[in-house]
């Protein structure tokens, strides 16, 4: 069996959200795609993913990509029947809506609040920031009462949104004023398995990343 999965270097996306494959006992080949130089416009990746979007995992010779596809793939395939992407349909609706709450509204009103600003220089735009804060709450709310995102049991749908919500370090955006938000956040961070692998050296990374950029 070869799964590669080709991330971003700088960009954490995720941190190409693997804690997953770690949970799984799976061992990814991690190749990194020098975004600056367009690693991902050449032929050879363009091959393997022609929306050249990161990260994208290879797994004997079928590929797949968008950070949330490759988690329900792997579990899927390698895992079937794990409490991390439950069977029963309720049950996986539920995570399935919260991987929609994610890429469709937390992480993209995040993404459209602060990439502008590093990575072009844009002010801060207040209504870009009230809508996470909408989110958020919504998150919140989610959580009321529950130790996970979906109930009692850590699922694939909190190691992707521990991915977003981590992201936020880096920013002025302060999620830790929701307290179920908080108490998620630090629950995930200690219980995911590989939490600090797979997550946290590449938040690390982005933080410095953005400072840098900041200084200049």
């Amino acid at each position: 069996m070869t799964i590669r999965s080709v991330l971003r270097p700088w960009l954490r996306s995720l941190q190409s959200r693997t804690p997953d494959a770690r949970a799984l006992n799976l061992n990814l080949n991690l190749k990194l795609v020098d975004l600056h130089h367009g690693e991902h416009l050449k032929p050879e990746y363009l091959k393997i993913n022609p929306q050249h979007t990161v990260p994208t995992l290879v797994d004997d010779g079928f590929a797949i990509w968008e950070s949330r596809a490759i988690l329900t793939y792997l579990v899927n395939k390698y895992a079937k029947g794990s409490s991390l992407y439950p069977e029963e349909p309720k049950a996986r609706a539920l995570v399935d809506q919260r991987l929609y709450f994610d890429i469709g509204t937390l992480y993209q009103r995040f993404a459209d609040y602060f990439y502008p600003q590093v990575f072009g220089g844009a002010p801060a735009d207040k209504d870009k920031a009230a809508k996470i804060e909408e989110s958020l709450k919504l998150l919140d709310t989610f959580l009321e009462g529950q130790k996970y995102v979906t109930g009692s049991n850590l699922t694939i749908a909190d190691l992707s949104l521990i991915a977003s919500v981590s992201s936020f370090e880096a920013s002025d955006i302060d999620f830790k004023k929701y307290p179920n938000v908080k108490r998620w956040y630090e629950t995930v961070k200690s219980t995911a398995p590989g939490y600090q692998e797979a997550n946290e050296k590449g938040l690390e990374a982005f933080k410095g990343l953005v400072n840098s950029i900041a200084q200049k």
